[in-house]
């Protein structure tokens, strides 16, 4: 009897259902991160935090925890589509996300407020994009499952 030697193909799967609960709690983390930043920079500080000029709530706190979730699931979904078509796709999420956290970090800097301001809101959103950012590298983690083929 011979027996031949079978290969074997790897790939990696997502678990997409876990993925976008992660996403979700996620979403979730950042709008309360947001809130808790306006209302101590407001509170104590009395500083009011720079946010865009058109949205779709009067109030600084909605809108900072709106965008923020918003922007909590609009990561997960770039996670998404990164974890089924690229190599390495953690490493390649993390650099997007800590440039766009950058970004925003930095864009009160660029729009009209006093230096007081701007740096209280810069410092928000960058906690914001650092908890988005480490908790959906964590969830990447814990999403993938190597698939053992044998042809």
């Amino acid at each position: 009897m011979s027996t031949e030697p079978t290969a074997r193909v790897a790939r990696t799967g997502v678990n997409a259902r876990k993925l976008w609960a992660g996403g979700v709690a996620t979403a979730v983390v950042a709008a309360l991160a947001a809130i808790v930043g306006v209302l101590a920079v407001r509170g104590p500080l009395d500083t009011p935090v720079i946010t865009p000029p058109h949205t779709p709530w009067d109030s600084q706190v909605a809108t900072v925890a709106g965008y923020s979730a918003v922007a909590a699931l609009l990561a997960t979904g770039l996670l998404h589509l990164l974890l089924i078509s690229t190599p390495r796709a953690s490493t390649f999420f993390t650099w997007i996300g800590v440039l766009a956290t950058a970004a925003a970090a930095l864009w009160p800097f660029s729009v009209d407020g006093t230096t007081k301001s701007q740096t209280a809101s810069g410092a928000i959103y960058l906690v914001v994009g650092i908890a988005t950012v480490s908790l959906l590298s964590g969830v990447a983690a814990s999403v993938q499952s190597t698939l053992v083929t044998r042809s």
